[in-house]
């Protein structure tokens, strides 16, 4: 008999953008999207680990848009709070059709939807062997989703952020524009801020160096990539306080 693959993390965040369940384009809900994110998952927690997510919305509603067609920043900021409720919503309704226990907690109460988040709760869900979704960012405006995934890694004691993207890795520049960019297989935390790579925004990012939060930016889109980056394989870019190798 075959030995079950190991995981090197035992406990994961996993950073999502709302563009990541709209599809190609990006754009409002993809079925299939978010049915092959929710596969993925499904793999991750048969190999023994925890997960929990953070999502975005930006594939609904974006509060910095929304300030740039006249709407109040602040306001603009919960509507794209209310949007990443919805993705939670979709994506655990995904996963629960594939037999995969999950709980949304909502930075903002709305109880007859989900949850209210309370660490000890979802710490509870872990054990549990639930997957946990936090949706609505961090309940306040002027912050990203980025800073709600930094924020939630280090209460839950996660072991590493995965911020899943549609690209393979950090590089030192936009390889869209310049086919020579460098990608990085690594990179130190002090690196990325001066020569300002756009890992996270700088508030998320802080957060991580200050406590020593691993993140690894990887494509998600790539076959099996989310399980290959748990089990320790190379793919994507690992940011670390590490020296660069």
């Amino acid at each position: 008999m075959s030995k079950k693959p190991k995981a090197k993390y035992q406990r994961i965040l996993l950073k999502l953008s709302g563009e990541a369940l709209g599809g190609k384009d990006g754009n409002s809900i993809s079925a299939e999207a978010v049915h092959g994110i929710a596969r993925q998952i499904q793999q991750v927690r048969q190999l023994g680990v925890e997960v929990v997510i953070v999502v975005g919305g930006g594939n609904i509603f974006r509060g910095l848009q929304g300030s740039e067609r006249g709407i109040d920043r602040a306001t603009g900021d919960y509507m794209g709070m209310l949007a990443t409720v919805i993705n939670a919503l979709a994506l655990q309704d995904s996963l629960e059709k594939l037999n995969v226990p999950t709980r949304v907690q909502s930075a903002i109460n709305m109880t007859q939807i989900a949850e209210p988040f309370i660490r000890r709760r979802a710490m509870r869900h872990l054990e549990k062997g639930r997957v946990v979704i936090f949706a609505a960012g961090t309940g306040n405006p002027y912050f990203s989703t980025d800073t709600a995934a930094a924020l939630r890694a280090n209460e839950m004691g996660a072991d590493v952020i995965l911020k899943a993207t549609k690209v393979d890795g950090v590089y030192d520049c936009d390889p869209k524009k310049n086919p020579k960019a460098k990608r990085y297989d690594q990179v130190s935390y002090t690196r990325a801020l001066v020569q300002q790579i756009k890992v996270m925004d700088s508030t998320a990012f802080s957060l991580c160096q200050d406590n020593k939060m691993p993140i690894i930016v990887f494509d998600l889109f790539a076959p099996n990539n989310l399980v290959k980056v748990v089990q320790g394989e190379k793919v994507g870019t690992l940011v670390t306080g590490e020296p660069t190798i």
